[in-house]
C-alpha cells in the first residue's frame, strides 16, 4: 500500500486535526459557549458600574459639554425636609422681627405666595430680635435650613438680613448647595413681597432666572477605558484556561506522543489548533464589539468597528499564543485553572500600574515599552486607555479606521493625524467653541456661509525601503485643525507663511488661483464661456453673464483679444472673473493681486490704479457671497479684510478684525510729530534759520517723550520726530496727549498723529513666536560663526549660548555670546550677528555635559562642530 507523503500528507493531517478539534468543541458546548458569550455577562457589568457612577457623580455637570443650561425661574422656599442633613420636626425657616405688624405682614405674603407650595404656618417660628433667633439656632442645631431678619426703619425703608448654613454637601449621590437651594429663594421671597408692601401693589412682580455657566467638559471618564481591561481580561482567561487545559490534557495522556509515533508533522498539529482556537477567538471578538454596542457605550459607538475589533480580536490571539507557550512548562491539566488564575492576578496588577503611566509615557525609556508590552494584558490596557479617552464624552468622535496611528506596517501604514492643540490665542479659541457647538447641536447660522470643522492637511514623509529595514522620514501636518466659521457679505482674508493654490472647484464655490490658469489662444470671452458652461449656467444666459463679467472687470474693449496677450494685470482681473462666474456662494481667491505684482514687476507691472479697480471688484464681489482671500500683501488684507486670520506652523494664531489684531498683538501705537518751518516754498535762508530755531524744540520734544513715557525717537529728520509707544503705557496716553498738545505752540508743535502700529509687525510678532515655538519642539539647530572662525550649533531662536570646551583659568565656567536674530518677509528667524564673547555669570546654571573642558569632546557631531547651549535668558536679566 502506498502511503502519502509531504505536502499531501500535511493537508491529510491538518484536516483530519482540525475535525477533532471540532468534534471534541461540539462535545464540550458549555465550555464553548461560556468562551463565546462570557463578554455578555462582564459588559453587563460594566454597563451597571457606568450607570452608577453616572448615578453617583449626577449632581455635577463636570464631566458633560453644557452649550445652553437650562434655566431655573423664580425658586420656591423648599420644605425644610428636602435638606440632606436635617432633625425632624423642622421649620422651613425662622424669623425676627414680629414686633412690627408690616413685617408680620410682610412674612405672611412670603408664606401665602410662595411658588407652588403655599408654607404653613406651623413651618415658620418668629422672633423678636436677630439675638433670639442666634439662642434658639445654638439650642436646636439642625432643625431649620435658613432665617430671616426683617426691620423697619421708617416708612419707606425695610431692610433685612439672611442666615444660612452655607456648607455644600454631597450624599450618596445627591448634591446639595444651601446657597442656591434655600438661602437664594428666601431672598427672592423677601425682596418681591418688600417691594409689593412698600409699592401697595400685590400685583407687582419680576422674573428672577438662574443658569449654569456654559463650559466643556472640564473632567472626563470612561468606564470602558477606566474598568474595562479588567473585565475584558477576565473575558480572554476563559478561553485562555480551556486552551491551556485541552493541550496540557493530550500531552498528559500521551496523545501528542502517539500521534507523532504514527507519523504526525508537529507543525500540522499546532496549526490546526490554532486555526480552530482562531475561529472561537474570531467569533468571541465579534460578540464583544456587538454587544457592546447592544448596551450603546459611546465606547463602541465611536470608535470604529474594525479598530475595536481588531484590539479585542489581536489580544486574544496573542493571549491564544501565549497559552501555547505556557502548555509547553505545565505536565497536569488540573494545573491550568490554577495558572489560569495567577496570570489574571498579575495582568490585573500589571494593567493597574499601566493605566498610571508607565512605561508609556515620554518619560520611560524605549526598552521599558518593549519588555512591558511583551505581556499581553498590558497592551490591552494601554489600547483601551486611549480607545476610552477618544470617547470620554459624547462629543468625542473617537478613532476612526482612517486617523489610526501606524499601519500593519510602519513603512506601509497611513498618516498619523496632527495633535490636537488648545489655542492660545482667545479669539481663536473664541471661533473654535463656537463652531463646534453649533456643529455638536446641527444649529445652522443662516449668516455663516461655510463652517470649517477640523481642517487638516499633511504631506507624507517619504520612505526608503531596504532589504531589511525601511526608513521614513516624518509627515509635515501642513494645516494642523481649523475650525471657523465664513459669514456671508463678507471677505475672510487669511495671512499664510506658505503660498497654497486652490484647485477643487465645485458647483458653489469659484476658486481664483495664485498663478493664472489660462488658454494663451483663447480670448477673455472664450474663457467665460468655456466656464460658465462647465458651472451649468443655463444656455440662454450665458451671453449676457459673460458680459456683464467683462464689463465688471473693464475687460470689454479686449474681449475679442487672446489672452497670450494680456498683461499681467489684465491676467489677473479675467482670473477673478472667472472665479466669480455662476455666483458662487464661497470663492477663495489666492494671493489675486499680490501674485500679479510678484509676476509682472519685470514688464508692464501693476499699477495703483489697477489694483485699487481690482480691489473694487472683490470688495463689490462680497455682496450675497463668503469670500475667502490668502495674500502676503499686509496692505492688501488691511484694506479688503471684514475679518483676519493669520496662520503660521499649520495653526491658526489669532483672528479678528485689522484694529483689534492691530491693538493686541503689535507692539503699540506710533506718534509722529511735526514742527514748523517744514514749508517745501521757504528759501534756503529760511530753512536754515528754521532749522537753527527747530533744532532746541527737537531735543524738548524728545526729553518730554523721555521723561514722561521712556521712549526714543524711532525716526527722526528736520520736519517731524517718530515714536514707537509700548502697549503698557496706553494708560498714559490721555494726558500725555492732552499736556502735549496745550505746549503745541513752546514746543513748536504744528501736527501730532496717533495711530495703530502695522498689520506687518502683527504678522512678523506671531510668526516669530511660531517659529520660536517650532525650533523649541523640533529641536532646530543653525549654525553661528564666531569671530574667532569657530563655528558652532545653537538652538533657533536661543538668545543667549553658552560655548563648550572654553573653560580657562581666567574663566572657569567659560564664555558666552548674545545671538542678534531677524526675521526675514515671511517671518523666518535668521541671525544676524553676535556679541563678543563674555564671561558665564555664577548664577547661570550650566548643563552637567558641559562643565568641564571634556565637554568640548562630548558635544560635537560626528561631523566634529561644537553644539553650543542654551542659557536662560532670566537668568542673565535678572542679576
Amino acid at each position: 500500500m502506498e502511503l502519502q507523503s509531504g505536502a499531501r500528507l500535511f493537508a491529510q493531517q491538518y484536516k483530519a486535526l482540525l475535525l477533532k478539534n471540532a468534534i471534541l468543541t461540539w462535545r464540550h458546548k458549555r465550555s464553548a459557549i461560556l468562551q463565546l458569550f462570557s463578554s455578555l455577562f462582564f459588559i453587563f457589568l460594566i454597563f451597571c458600574i457606568d450607570k452608577s457612577v453616572k448615578s453617583r457623580f449626577s449632581f455635577t455637570t463636570a464631566y458633560d459639554n453644557v452649550f445652553d443650561p437650562k434655566e431655573v425661574v423664580s425658586p420656591p422656599i423648599p420644605s425644610c425636609e428636602e435638606k440632606v442633613y436635617i432633625r425632624k420636626p423642622c421649620f422651613d425657616f425662622v424669623w425676627s422681627g414680629n414686633g412690627s405688624a408690616r413685617i408680620r405682614g410682610i412674612v405672611s405674603a412670603i408664606m401665602r405666595n410662595n411658588p407652588g407650595r403655599e408654607i404653613p404656618s406651623e413651618k415658620v417660628k418668629s422672633f423678636t430680635t436677630p439675638d433670639a433667633v442666634d439662642v434658639w439656632l445654638l439650642s436646636n442645631p439642625l432643625r431649620c435650613p435658613g432665617a430671616l431678619h426683617l426691620v423697619e426703619k421708617n416708612s419707606t425703608v425695610i431692610s433685612y438680613g439672611l442666615q444660612t448654613n452655607s456648607t455644600s454637601v454631597a450624599k450618596r449621590g445627591n448634591y446639595e448647595d444651601p446657597t442656591f437651594k434655600f438661602q437664594i429663594p428666601l431672598q427672592v421671597a423677601a425682596e418681591r413681597e418688600i417691594a409689593r408692601f412698600l409699592l401697595e401693589d400685590p400685583n407687582f412682580d419680576w422674573v428672577v432666572r438662574f443658569k449654569e455657566f456654559a463650559h466643556p467638559a472640564t473632567e472626563t471618564f470612561s468606564t470602558v477605558g477606566q474598568a474595562g481591561p479588567t473585565f475584558f481580561l477576565a473575558i480572554a482567561m476563559f478561553g485562555f484556561v480551556f486552551q491551556i487545559s485541552s493541550l496540557v490534557t493530550e500531552k498528559e495522556l500521551k496523545l501528542r506522543q502517539a500521534m507523532s509515533i504514527m507519523g504526525l508533522y508537529e507543525s500540522a498539529f499546532w496549526l490546526s489548533w490554532l486555526t480552530w482556537e482562531a475561529l472561537l477567538t474570531f467569533l468571541a471578538a465579534l460578540f464583544t464589539v456587538l454587544f457592546g454596542m447592544l448596551f450603546q457605550f459611546n465606547f463602541f459607538l465611536h470608535n470604529s468597528f474594525a479598530v475595536l475589533f481588531l484590539v479585542f480580536f489581536l489580544f486574544q490571539l496573542n493571549m491564544l499564543s501565549f497559552a501555547f507557550m505556557i502548555s509547553t512548562f505545565i505536565s497536569k491539566s488540573s494545573s491550568a485553572t490554577t495558572v489560569g488564575f495567577s496570570i489574571f492576578i498579575i495582568g490585573f496588577l500589571t494593567q493597574l500600574v499601566t493605566t498610571f503611566g508607565f512605561p508609556y509615557a515620554r518619560t520611560y525609556t524605549k526598552f521599558y515599552r518593549t519588555i512591558w508590552s511583551l505581556f499581553p494584558p498590558n497592551l490591552l490596557a494601554k489600547a483601551l486607555d486611549i480607545l476610552g479617552t477618544a470617547t470620554a464624552t459624547p462629543e468625542d468622535p473617537g478613532i476612526s479606521w482612517q486617523s489610526r496611528e501606524g499601519g500593519l506596517c510602519t513603512c506601509m501604514g497611513s498618516l498619523s493625524p496632527p495633535d490636537y492643540v488648545i489655542p492660545d490665542d482667545e479669539d481663536v479659541l473664541a471661533e473654535e467653541t463656537i463652531v463646534k457647538q453649533q456643529a455638536a447641536e446641527d444649529n445652522r447660522d443662516s449668516s455663516v456661509a461655510v463652517q470649517i470643522h477640523g481642517l487638516t492637511k499633511t504631506y507624507p514623509g517619504t520612505t526608503k525601503i531596504g532589504c531589511c529595514k525601511c526608513t521614513k522620514t516624518p509627515p509635515y501636518h501642513a494645516v494642523k485643525g481649523i475650525w471657523v466659521n465664513l459669514a456671508k457679505d463678507q471677505l475672510f482674508c487669511l495671512l499664510v507663511r506658505s503660498s497654497v493654490g486652490m484647485s477643487n472647484i465645485r458647483r458653489i464655490i469659484g476658486v481664483c488661483p495664485q498663478f493664472d490658469v489660462l488658454w494663451d489662444a483663447l480670448t477673455s470671452k472664450e474663457h467665460l464661456n468655456l466656464f460658465a458652461s462647465i458651472k451649468g449656467l443655463h444656455p440662454s444666459l450665458i451671453k449676457s453673464v459673460t458680459e456683464q463679467s467683462l464689463a465688471e472687470v473693464k475687460l470689454t474693449n479686449t474681449a475679442h483679444v487672446r489672452a497670450g496677450s494680456y498683461s499681467g494685470g489684465m491676467k489677473r482681473r479675467l482670473s477673478v472673473a472667472i472665479a466669480l462666474i455662476g455666483d458662487p456662494k464661497m470663492v477663495f481667491l489666492d494671493e489675486p493681486v499680490n501674485s500679479c505684482v510678484q509676476l509682472c514687476v519685470q514688464t508692464t507691472g501693476m499699477d495703483p490704479i489697477t489694483r485699487r479697480h481690482v480691489w473694487d471688484i472683490i470688495e463689490n464681489a462680497k455682496k450675497r457671497r463668503a469670500i475667502v482671500l490668502t495674500t502676503h500683501s499686509m496692505e492688501e488684507a488691511d484694506i479688503l479684510g471684514d475679518r483676519i486670520a493669520i496662520m503660521a506652523k499649520g495653526r491658526l494664531r489669532c483672528i479678528g478684525t485689522s484694529i483689534r489684531l492691530k491693538s493686541r498683538f503689535g507692539t503699540g501705537y506710533i506718534a509722529n510729530v511735526s514742527f514748523l518751518g517744514s514749508n517745501p516754498g521757504q528759501t534756503a535762508t529760511d530753512a536754515e534759520q528754521d532749522a537753527s530755531w527747530e533744532e532746541p524744540k527737537a531735543l524738548l520734544v524728545k526729553q518730554f517723550f523721555k521723561n514722561r513715557l521712556d521712549v526714543d525717537p524711532k525716526e527722526e529728520n528736520k520736519s517731524f520726530l517718530t515714536f514707537v509707544i509700548p502697549r503698557d503705557k496706553e494708560s498714559l496716553l490721555t494726558e500725555f496727549f492732552t499736556e502735549l498738545q496745550d505746549r503745541e505752540n513752546e514746543l513748536g508743535i504744528t501736527d501730532i498723529q496717533l495711530g495703530l502700529t502695522t498689520l506687518e509687525e502683527v504678522f512678523l510678532n506671531i510668526a516669530k513666536q511660531a517659529e520660536l515655538e517650532s525650533a523649541s519642539a523640533e529641536a532646530t539647530m543653525v549654525t553661528l560663526s564666531l569671530s574667532s572662525g569657530t563655528s558652532i550649533q545653537i538652538p533657533k531662536g536661543s538668545r543667549f549660548v553658552g560655548i563648550p570646551g572654553t573653560e580657562t583659568a581666567d574663566n572657569p565656567r567659560g564664555v558666552m555670546v548674545e545671538v542678534y536674530w531677524e526675521q526675514d518677509e515671511s517671518g523666518d528667524l535668521c541671525i544676524s550677528g553676535h556679541s563678543l564673547e563674555t564671561p558665564i555669570p555664577s548664577n547661570v546654571y550650566i548643563p552637567s555635559d558641559h562643565s568641564a573642558p571634556a565637554s568640548l569632546r562630548n558635544s560635537r557631531h560626528q561631523s566634529g562642530t561644537i553644539v553650543g547651549f542654551a542659557i536662560d535668558p532670566k537668568q542673565i536679566t535678572s542679576r
